[in-house]
């Protein structure tokens, strides 16, 4: 079976790969491209750890086909920190523990980065809203939320 020529952008940065018809994006991210920080939990679109962003929208890399790619900008958790400087929700889940395994980290971050993005100022309700579709088997999402919330307000005072 020959390999399909896909020409897309990931974190800003123009890239070319090769890859099977039926490649999902996650296998695409995570092989050709070597950006291992989306994790696959389900397989199945399910858990939300393999969250990315193609064009702003949120969607898992593991229901999309890696040729759907072509033309569109895709954004994963290697493209959230600019250089050494964490994102604000990096920096927050950092210092609120608001993370344990790890697995589920990377689609949590950019499911919030997308809320947020959305929705500078959530409600508590609209923060479980928007990660209802990320599962994690370790925190118990309060801190989650927490975070979230905590950034949120930091990040509405920087723009003032």
């Amino acid at each position: 079976m020959s390999k399909i020529h896909v020409s897309t952008s990931v974190n800003g940065e123009p890239v070319e790969f090769l890859c099977d018809a039926s490649a999902s994006m996650l296998d695409a991210l995570r092989g050709p491209l070597g950006l291992t920080g989306t994790k696959e939990g389900c397989g199945t679109g399910d858990c939300g750890a393999c969250s990315i962003t193609v064009d702003g929208r949120l969607v898992c890399a593991c229901l999309m086909l890696a040729v759907e790619s072509e033309g569109h900008e895709i954004a994963t958790i290697e493209g959230m920190a600019q250089g050494e400087t964490l994102h604000p929700l990096q920096r927050k889940f950092l210092e609120m523990a608001a993370l344990q395994c790890g697995i589920c980290t990377p689609g949590v971050l950019i499911s919030a980065r997308a809320l947020l993005e959305k929705n500078p100022d959530p409600t508590e309700e609209e923060v479980r809203f928007g990660l209802a579709g990320n599962l994690c088997r370790c925190t118990g999402y309060d801190k989650i939320v927490r975070a979230v919330l905590e950034t949120a307000a930091e990040m509405r005072e920087t723009v003032r």
